[in-house]
């Protein structure tokens, strides 16, 4: 099996604990041979932990072979630094969110494809378990059409970091949303923006960036998406609800219910326009008892987090070494990044915060 020789620009929350922890397990196809962070004691962490040489500036890579670089910048560094990798003859993978619009992932993609390289964006929770188990019951037909999903990404924090401020193309949907963003576009499938509607606000955040967005997506003939990403929510909710024409779904990313009925083993129906009675004359409301059918899911893993970021890299080594078409394309971050432009342009706040 061939070794990938791997690049990690920034060791900060995702360099280090997400694309450094799990290259560091995934060593049959992956070996990371250099790692970019501007703090010194970051690259004597990454020195000691990979074992690899460090640098503090991107730049020092170039003329290196490496076979892919991750971009684990801070967000206004995708879009410069990616392009600057490209041109220089690197693949690389891109922290979400890519950037902060659709006219920059254009920007982006020109550079890859004018340089024959490969740009991926890492929107690893297309491979959750739980959102895998979640499209697996949909395909099934059990639940027949879906009528509405919704998703909820909340908690409740306060935030002080460089995360709530706009210059950084950050706020609750920029950090957390192309998360559920991403996977419910995926249900929706289809390339067409949805129309939406967003209501953004900023509550116990110290920045100038939202920490609460509701959303509405509406498409013909698709399910209504009920999508909310908030840091004021008391009862933290990391759920899906899914509403459906034979039933219904629900659950978290560790745990999951769903129960339908088979239409073809119930009574048959027709309209009555008539009032209804009961058979002793009393007015009536109509009512059944239904057979309901249910299952449920669990997750059985250690991190889930872990094997969703397993499966993303596994479709990049799958491309990189047998030519295997990208699972997560750029025409549907594209998509996303759309939906989020839209969504900011309807919620325009006010900036009192700089880098």
């Amino acid at each position: 099996m061939k070794v990938l020789d791997v690049a990690i620009l920034g060791q900060g929350r995702s360099g280090y604990s997400i694309h450094g922890s799990h290259l560091l397990k995934d060593t049959d196809r992956f070996r990371v041979t250099a790692v970019v962070d501007r703090l010194p004691e970051r690259r004597e962490k990454a020195n000691r932990v990979f074992g690899c040489p460090v640098y503090e500036d991107y730049t020092e890579l170039f003329g290196k072979k490496f076979d892919l670089v991750v971009n684990a910048l801070p967000s206004p560094f995708h879009h410069p630094v990616t392009i600057d990798l490209l041109n220089h003859g690197y693949n690389v993978l891109c922290e979400k969110p890519a950037t902060a619009n659709p006219a920059m992932l254009d920007e982006m993609a020109a550079a890859a494809e004018k340089n024959g390289r490969m740009l991926a964006i890492f929107q690893q929770s297309r491979f959750a378990p739980y959102f895998l188990k979640i499209k697996e019951v949909i395909a099934s037909g059990v639940l027949g059409r879906l009528v509405q999903i919704g998703v909820r990404y909340n908690g409740f924090s306060r935030r002080w970091d460089w995360q709530c401020i706009q210059d950084n193309i950050a706020g609750s949907l920029y950090n957390s949303g192309p998360h559920p963003v991403d996977q419910v576009l995926d249900l929706l499938g289809g390339e067409e923006v949805p129309t939406i509607f967003c209501k953004m606000d900023r509550v116990n955040t110290y920045g100038d960036a939202e920490d609460y967005c509701k959303m509405l997506m509406t498409l013909p003939g698709k399910p209504v998406v009920d999508l909310e990403v908030s840091c004021c929510d008391g009862y933290p909710a990391w759920t899906y609800k899914i509403e459906a024409e034979h039933g219904s779904l629900i659950g978290t990313h560790t745990h999951l219910d769903w129960k339908w009925y088979v239409p073809e083993d119930e009574p048959k129906r027709e309209l009555i326009k008539e009032s209804l009675t009961t058979p002793d004359g009393e007015p009536a409301y109509c009512s059944e008892k239904l057979t309901w059918h249910t299952d449920s899911w669990d997750y059985v893993g250690e991190k889930e987090g872990e094997d969703a970021a397993r499966g993303l890299y596994t479709t990049l080594y799958e491309h990189l070494t047998a030519g295997e078409p990208l699972k997560v394309t750029i025409p549907q971050v594209r998509r996303q990044l759309a939906v989020m432009e839209e969504a900011h342009r309807q919620n325009p706040l006010s900036r009192f915060c700089t880098r």
